[in-house]
């Protein structure tokens, strides 16, 4: 496939989008490229809808999940899109596919008791290492942000005054977020402790590994599973469980799910409402041991 490159520096500079979404967009486009390689089709322009159905059958007889499928294909509908916005074809070949249908899965999310129990109880060591750990795992809880969003913080992005910390989201729009005061607490001894730890580091960047150098986003993710295995058993013990449990507790205790948006950064609302849901089952919970004829 010819424009390749040309379309993720469209999605770079002019839609400007995450480096975590132009790498998966690159090995999803990458991938259906070598299959048309192995069909023996090398132009965009003799991509036929056919070829597509045939690439999301040979997906889903390696197993790969639909909800992995849909992204391909999605990735594959904005190039072709791309391609017909530079009129270098004239029809989208990838609109006329069929896609396997999505589980409804609802978020996982953890109980409030435990989120409790670990940012109150749980003994976080008292080194640089232990501090940094607790406050990441508190942002994650009391703000809901994104991990890309966590690993893109500086010291720049909070006001400790005011309560506030500026999150770089999606397309880089920003949005502010507020800190409760624990977090506040929180964020404010990291700082102490880190700038004392590491009197330099690089890039102004406001968490670091244990060595001072830039946090990464699977050491990120390995503090967050290390201390989910503390309170829960459920099989998914990562950062995003985190935004989920944020949204869920604050619907559950009656936030506007309009506000619940604008803290996540979610463009509409449907991706929000998913959450909803988590309520209905708490409620029919409620109902059905509560209610004389339930």
């Amino acid at each position: 496939m010819l424009y390749i490159d040309p379309f993720l520096n469209y999605l770079k500079f002019e839609k400007r989008c995450s480096s975590h979404t132009l790498v998966a967009y690159e090995a999803d486009l990458k991938q259906f490229a070598s299959y048309m390689e192995e069909m023996g089709v090398a132009d965009e322009r003799e991509i036929k809808t056919r070829f597509i159905r045939n690439w999301v059958v040979a997906l889903h007889y390696n197993e790969l999940k639909a909800r992995s499928i849909h992204r391909k294909i999605a990735s594959l509908r904005a190039y072709f899109k791309f391609l017909l916005r530079e009129q270098l074809i004239e029809t989208s070949p990838a609109e006329g596919v069929v896609l396997p249908k999505l589980p409804k899965n609802l978020p996982d999310f953890v109980k409030e008791k435990e989120m409790d129990f670990l940012l109150d109880q749980f003994p976080f060591e008292e080194n640089y290492s232990g501090v940094r750990d607790k406050t990441i795992i508190d942002l994650f809880y009391g703000t809901g942000i994104r991990l890309s969003e966590l690993v893109g913080l500086r010291d720049a992005s909070f006001d400790l005054k005011t309560g506030l910390v500026k999150v770089l989201g999606k397309r880089n729009k920003e949005r502010l977020v507020p800190l409760n005061q624990s977090t506040i607490v929180n964020v404010s001894k990291y700082i102490e402790v880190r700038n004392t730890a590491f009197s330099e580091r690089p890039l102004n960047t406001f968490f670091l590994t244990d060595s001072g150098e830039e946090i990464y986003h699977k050491l990120v993710y390995r503090i967050v599973n290390k201390h989910l295995r503390v309170v829960t058993t459920m099989a998914k013990k990562s950062p995003h469980v985190l935004r989920h449990t944020f949204a869920t507790i604050l619907l559950n205790r009656g936030a506007d799910i309009n506000a619940i948006k604008e803290l996540l950064g979610h463009a509409n609302l449907n991706a929000t409402q998913i959450y909803t849901h988590n309520t209905f089952e708490k409620l029919s919970s409620i109902y059905n041991q509560a209610h004389p004829r339930a």
